[in-house]
């Protein structure tokens, strides 16, 4: 870890790379999910910590025409994708991996197509996630995949994969069942039932999607429009800074230029620190000897 303290035994596992590798860079691709978003990072282990050489939010789908559902399954792989075309194109490598053409959740391993050079290959790293069937971490790692990358995975944890239900059978991979994941079907068959049964709470629950003109009916054609976009253009765009000032005045109260105002005690130094807390201490002591009196 960075503060100094020891790995995870997961951790140590991902991070330890071969002396015989002469310390070549052994990427990971970190997922994790927040309240809000979901996050994928290309990162490599050094001394020092972990190096990121690319990230990609889904907080930034929003450009690519998705307002909202930011860390639904669909936006775990639209985030994965991204990554994974972004970080191809910053190493130049993106036209030689271009990656699934259809994306229909069949199958897909870069390593296994006959390239002049090895695809960028890194392990997925999930953290303290459990990796149960279906998770949306899944869902990022089929993104990355499908973008292009070469990260050694199996279908067995996918949405619509069925274990072998008597010994010698063939598991089942239900493709299609994974592609309605990838699309947001469940998303739209819940705006179907909830307009139909609470037209209020469909109202605000689905407020976003209904400012953005998107019903149930639109879901399927705004991620296809949204994949095709970050496939065409996955370069990361800083956001525009909104030159707010700030100004302090007496006790602690901060004006800002936007015409909203807040209060934040300002920082003081230790001795004064000690200097205020004797006063107080004094002061209790006084008030003790009067009631005393």
């Amino acid at each position: 870890g960075r503060e100094g303290n020891p790995p995870s035994p997961p951790r140590r596992k991902m991070v330890r790379q071969d002396k015989n590798k002469y310390n070549a860079k052994k990427y990971r691709l970190i997922v994790r999910f927040t309240n809000r978003k979901v996050i994928c990072q290309i990162a490599y282990a050094t001394i020092r910590g972990d190096m990121v050489v690319c990230q990609a939010t889904s907080s930034e789908l929003t450009k690519y025409g998705i307002p909202a559902g930011h860390k639904n399954y669909a936006a775990a792989y639209a985030t994965g994708l991204l990554v994974a075309r972004r970080v191809l194109k910053q190493f130049g490598l993106d036209e030689k991996f271009a990656g699934k053409e259809e994306l229909d959740g069949e199958d897909y391993h870069v390593e296994d197509e006959e390239t002049e050079q090895r695809p960028f290959k890194c392990i997925l790293d999930v953290g303290l996630q459990t990796t149960t069937v279906g998770h949306r971490m899944w869902g990022a790692l089929k993104g990355a995949v499908d973008g292009g990358l070469h990260i050694p995975h199996s279908n067995r944890k996918f949405p619509g994969y069925k274990p072998a239900e008597e010994k010698g059978q063939d598991p089942e991979y239900d493709a299609e069942a994974h592609k309605e994941k990838l699309f947001g079907m469940h998303v739209k068959e819940y705006m179907e039932t909830m307009a139909e049964e609470d037209p209020t709470k469909y109202e605000a629950h689905f407020s976003k999607y209904i400012e953005a003109d998107i019903d149930a009916d639109k879901m399927e054609d705004m991620y296809t429009e949204a994949f095709d976009k970050i496939k065409e253009e996955p370069e990361y765009e800083p956001t525009e800074k909104k030159g707010i000032t700030h100004t302090r005045g007496e006790g602690g109260q901060i004006t800002s230029s936007d015409g909203t105002e807040h209060v934040r005690n300002a920082k003081i130094t230790l001795e004064q620190r000690r200097e205020k807390v004797a006063r107080k201490i004094a002061a209790a002591q006084a008030k003790m000897m009067e009631d005393d009196e």
